[in-house]
């Protein structure tokens, strides 16, 4: 039977620690958190980011905007943020309107202030191996990833998804830890046999169970980054992940449940950015 890699727990004492850095330090960082709309699961992230943040000691600005709001409007907004030096991070929550151009909102934060990682300075940072802020589920797959495998090097990774968001920077995260990395898609062949090959399996690519749990090889780590609804026996609905966790978890060594694996982490991940970004413009 796998090892659990309890993401809540991990959290927890991330959390706990930041906490602690933050009183130490005597640090005040501050995270800016933008919602546009009335997405219900938007809402609900928001909240749990807002009070992961106020529980940890960082102080939270929740600028919550109507879905009709103009993308000039928005790029307003992200500007005063930028020069708000008591803001340390800036999060627009996705997805956007449609009405409005992600990528070029994404662009306008400041690249010292992206917290989520997403800015093309970030992300040239990480292709490059330099310094600079990882985006979070990432991030929080190689903490967890690192708790059932110090050293991965040398291992066979797959990544399952080529994601901006997940698949792709989780690749470059484990080529810089020696893996030996293959990045599976839609247009895979043979995905059964690219699995059981695996050392490292993360799953991310939104599809309930749609890895196998036969498929597993024994022994592997396996990081499920999806997080899905689907029909319980009786008619409801439960969150599952990309792996069937049922048959995976005795063939693995170590896997990740859901929910309370890489979704917690995210959002400490966040936190850990946040404070990281106050530490340097405290410098």
């Amino acid at each position: 039977m796998a090892r659990i890699l309890d993401g809540a727990a991990i959290s927890k004492i991330i959390r706990q620690k930041l906490a602690e850095e933050i009183a130490a330090e005597k640090l005040s960082p501050g995270l800016a958190v933008v919602l546009i709309g009335n997405n219900p699961a938007s809402q609900v992230y928001v909240r749990n980011k807002i009070k992961a943040a106020e529980n940890a000691g960082i102080k939270s600005f929740s600028h919550t905007l109507p879905a009709l709001t103009t993308e000039s409007d928005l790029l307003e907004l992200i500007g005063r943020l930028n020069a708000d030096k008591s803001v340390h991070g800036i999060l627009v929550q996705l997805p956007l309107p449609p009405h409005i151009d992600a990528q070029k909102i994404i662009v306008a934060i400041d690249p010292e202030k992206d917290v989520d990682g997403f800015h093309p300075v970030n992300v040239g940072r990480l292709c490059l191996g330099l310094p600079g802020f990882v985006p979070c589920t990432p991030l929080g797959c190689m903490i967890l990833l690192r708790e059932a495998l110090p050293d991965p090097s040398g291992k066979r990774a797959l990544v399952i998804g080529r994601s901006n968001i997940a698949g792709k920077p989780v690749g470059q995260l484990l080529l810089q830890a020696n893996c030996t990395v293959t990045i599976a898609h839609s247009r895979t062949q043979d995905l059964a046999d690219e699995v059981g090959r695996a050392d490292i399996l993360v799953a991310a690519i939104g599809k309930p169970e749609f890895v196998r749990g036969a498929w597993i090889k024994e022994g592997a780590v396996v990081i499920d980054v999806g997080i899905n609804r689907a029909l319980s026996g009786e008619g409801r609905t439960k969150l599952v992940g990309d792996v069937e966790f049922g048959t995976a978890q005795n063939r693995a060594f170590a896997i990740t449940p859901v929910p309370g694996g890489v979704g917690p982490m995210t959002i400490t991940c966040l936190l850990k950015n946040t404070v990281r970004s106050a530490k340097a413009h405290a410098l």
